[in-house]
């Protein structure tokens, strides 16, 4: 084995010159750049958890917006329902009152019909009363005082009558 001193100690000179050369050259921009490059991510990690809190600070918010809405839906249709309560009892109080309004109209047109009824039915009556009258007595009175003959006989069975009946 042969070992050169000279050769060993050039070579730890030169090894030494390129160390310090790429220390004054080179190292301080690789590590400038190694800085760089872990500044970037530093960054680029920062960003990310920026982004991601205004993410759920937005979900949150739409969140509360969607509560906030659904809310003002469920008090709308509570709105609506109660308006189709309101508008149901105004509509059955109308056909109430509808109803009775032409019950009322019946009964008048009953009474008015009733009433001519009984009027025709008195002339019916008094028709042939004097018709009968006319044939007993075999003597004719004048239409007047046929009329009023049976009237008042009318109107005094009518009095009877009604008496008993209540």
């Amino acid at each position: 084995m042969n070992v050169d001193i000279q050769q060993i100690i050039t070579h730890i000179l030169g090894f030494l010159i390129a160390l310090w050369i790429l220390r004054r050259y080179a190292w301080k921009p690789l590590l400038g750049i190694l800085e760089q490059r872990r500044q970037k991510i530093q960054g680029d990690f920062d960003a990310a958890a920026e982004k991601r809190r205004e993410a759920e600070e937005t979900a949150a918010h739409y969140a509360t917006h969607l509560r906030e809405i659904e809310a003002e839906a469920r008090a709308k249709i509570q709105d609506a329902i109660a308006e189709g309560r309101r508008m149901g009892g105004e509509i059955r109080e109308e056909a109430r009152a509808e109803a009775t309004r032409i019950i009322d109209k019946g009964r008048a047109d009953l009474e008015r019909e009733l009433a001519k009824a009984q009027v025709e039915l008195k002339e019916q009556i008094i028709s042939m009363t004097m018709t009968a009258t006319e044939r007993i007595i075999r003597r004719s009175l004048d239409d007047e005082g046929h009329r009023r003959l049976v009237s008042g006989f009318i109107e005094e069975l009518e009095q009877e009558r009604i008496p008993r009946g209540r």
